[in-house]
């Protein structure tokens, strides 16, 4: 067993009966293949939740700062997690990003940049779109829906894969895929809540 598996079931065990957790359109997942996993962000649990309810390891970018607070650092390296400088357009941080993707896997990705302190859906950023123009990824919506209260129940939702192939073939801006994105988004959050 991995740590990321250990720590998985041990932040289920917590989590899940804590918040009520239900995941919603699993059937919706790829089973191979890269994943861009985009999600919106109302709390900062997010990461936590969309990860131990996705049912493949889930890599994130964090920002550089946790990676520096001794046993913290450690533990969300172990847990898939990468170091990106906020404020900066990283260029070692969207690398390792194409990379996760290239190779295969899961980057969880909050497109709005920062949590929303108002839980609506905020102003996606051009990163997301970045991330689905310059990978052959599929591009899976995620909602998270509900309040974050003991015993209340929690959502979390996740699309279909967004067909990006037109929108790659017409040399669509980043903005624009993130736009499309964000509308997949926020279609879950109406549909679910």
């Amino acid at each position: 067993m991995t740590f990321y598996d250990f720590a998985k079931s041990v932040v289920t065990g917590v989590f899940k009966p804590l918040y009520r957790v239900e995941a919603i359109g699993l059937g919706n997942f790829p089973k191979e293949g890269g994943v861009l996993l985009c999600s919106n962000h109302i709390h900062n649990f997010d990461p936590i939740i969309v990860g131990i309810m996705a049912p493949r390891p889930v890599h994130y970018m964090a920002k550089e700062e946790i990676f520096n607070v001794p046993v913290l650092g450690n533990i969300v390296r172990k847990c898939n997690a990468f170091p990106v400088k906020r404020g900066f357009n990283d260029r070692e941080a969207l690398r390792t990003g194409l990379k996760i993707l290239k190779d295969g896997h899961v980057f969880g990705l909050f497109p709005e940049g920062t949590r929303s302190k108002t839980g609506e859906l905020g102003k996606g950023l051009s990163g997301a779109g970045f991330f689905a123009l310059r990978s052959t990824a599929s591009v899976v919506p995620c909602a998270v829906i509900g309040p974050y209260k003991s015993f209340r129940k929690l959502k979390v939702v996740y699309g279909q894969p967004i067909d990006l192939e037109e929108m790659r073939k017409e040399k669509a801006s980043a903005e624009q895929v993130t736009e499309l994105i964000m509308s997949k988004i926020e279609k879950l959050i109406k549909e679910h809540q």
